[in-house]
C-alpha cells in the first residue's frame, strides 16, 4: 500500500492543485492521502475538509516544522511505501505507478527521487551530492562552475545526467517514495526524520542515514512530478536563509564531516553564518515551514 504524505503552510490553492492532480492520477493499487496542515492561516485545513474528504486531514495547532509535521504524518500511515510530497507539486501522468515499479524493480534501494519539472517544461536540477567541506566551499565560492569535475562540485554536481536512471545521492525532497523496511533500519519508521532539523537538511540527514546503512537512493526520470518551487519558505525568506545556514552547521557536526577538530568546525560555522548575513542581507530570527537545502 502506498501512504502520501503532505506537510502544508498556508499554500492553499497550491495544495488544491495537488489534490487534484493525485486524484486524476491515482495509483493502481491501494492508496491513502494524509495531510498535515501546520496551523495555516490561509484556509487550508478547511479547503481539504470540504472538497478533498477522501484524504485524511491532520490539524497542528501550531507550526510543527517539516521534519515534525513529516513525523506525524508517518506516525498516521499504514503503507509499506511511503511517499513525501510537497504541497506545490501536480502528477499529469502515471508517474505514482511508475515510482512504485521502480522501487519494486530495484530491491536494493531504500528510495527513489523523480524527475522535477517546472512551470515551463524545463527539468529542474534537484539532484546534490552529500556536503563535504570542498563541496561547501566550492559553492560558497562559485567555484563549481570552474571545476565541475572536482572535489569543489561534489555538493552541487553540475554534470549530472538528468535524463539516466542512476544512483543519486539526495535528490531533493519534494518528492521522495521510501521503503518501510529502509526506515526501519536506521530508526523509528513512524518518525524518521530528526527533528534537530526542522525545515533544511531533514531529508539530507535521512538519506546519508539510509545510504551509509546500505540503503541508496534511486534517481529514476521516467518517475515526473511538475514543481512550482519555494511555495512555503519563499514566504518568509531571509529567515529561511538562516535556517538553511544553521542546519548546516548542525548537519556537519552531526556526521562529523569536519576534519581538524573544534577550530576548523568553528571556522566554517563563521563562514557559513558571514555568508547567510550577506544573503539575507542582515541577521533575521525564526523559521517557517516547508523548504530546501542550502
Amino acid at each position: 500500500m502506498l501512504s502520501i504524505l503532505i506537510v502544508n503552510w498556508n499554500t492553499r490553492e497550491a495544495l488544491a492543485a495537488c489534490l487534484r492532480s493525485i486524484a486524476a492520477h491515482p495509483p493502481s493499487g491501494p492508496c491513502e492521502t494524509i495531510v498535515v496542515d501546520n496551523a495555516s492561516s490561509d484556509g487550508s485545513a478547511d479547503m481539504v475538509e470540504s472538497s478533498f474528504p477522501w484524504a485524511r486531514l491532520i490539524r497542528s495547532e501550531r507550526n510543527l516544522g517539516y521534519a515534525a509535521g513529516n513525523n506525524a504524518a508517518f506516525a498516521a500511515a499504514s503503507g509499506d511505501r511511503l511517499l513525501t510530497l510537497n504541497p506545490d507539486t501536480e502528477f499529469f501522468d502515471d508517474s505514482l505507478d511508475r515510482a512504485l515499479r521502480s522501487l519494486e524493480d530495484h530491491p536494493r534501494h531504500g528510495a527513489v527521487g523523480a524527475r522535477l519539472v517546472g512551470p515551463g517544461g524545463e527539468t529542474q536540477r534537484s539532484v546534490r551530492g552529500f556536503p563535504t567541506v570542498a563541496g561547501i566551499l566550492g559553492e560558497l565560492g562559485g567555484l563549481w562552475r570552474l571545476f565541475p569535475r572536482s572535489a569543489l562540485a561534489s555538493y552541487r554536481l553540475p554534470l549530472f545526467d538528468y535524463d539516466r536512471l542512476q544512483d543519486a545521492p539526495q535528490p531533493m525532497g519534494t518528492f521522495l517514495l521510501f521503503r518501510r523496511e529502509a526506515l526501519e533500519s536506521v530508526g523509528d519508521p513512524r518518525a524518521p526524520f530528526d527533528e534537530a532539523f526542522p525545515i533544511f537538511f531533514n531529508e539530507v540527514d535521512l538519506l546519508l542515514r539510509l545510504w551509509r546503512a546500505g540503503w541508496p537512493c534511486l534517481y529514476d526520470p521516467s518517475v515526473r512530478v511538475r514543481h512550482l518551487g519555494g511555495e512555503s519558505t519563499r514566504q518568509v525568506r531571509p529567515q529561511m536563509i538562516w535556517e538553511s545556514h544553521r542546519s548546516l552547521v548542525r548537519f556537519l557536526r552531526k556526521h562529523r564531516l569536519v576534519r581538524g577538530g573544534p577550530l576548523a568546525q568553528g571556522l566554517l560555522a563563521a563562514l557559513l553564518y558571514a555568508a547567510a548575513f550577506v544573503r539575507a542581507r542582515g541577521y533575521h530570527g525564526g523559521f517557517g515551514a516547508d523548504g530546501h537545502h542550502l
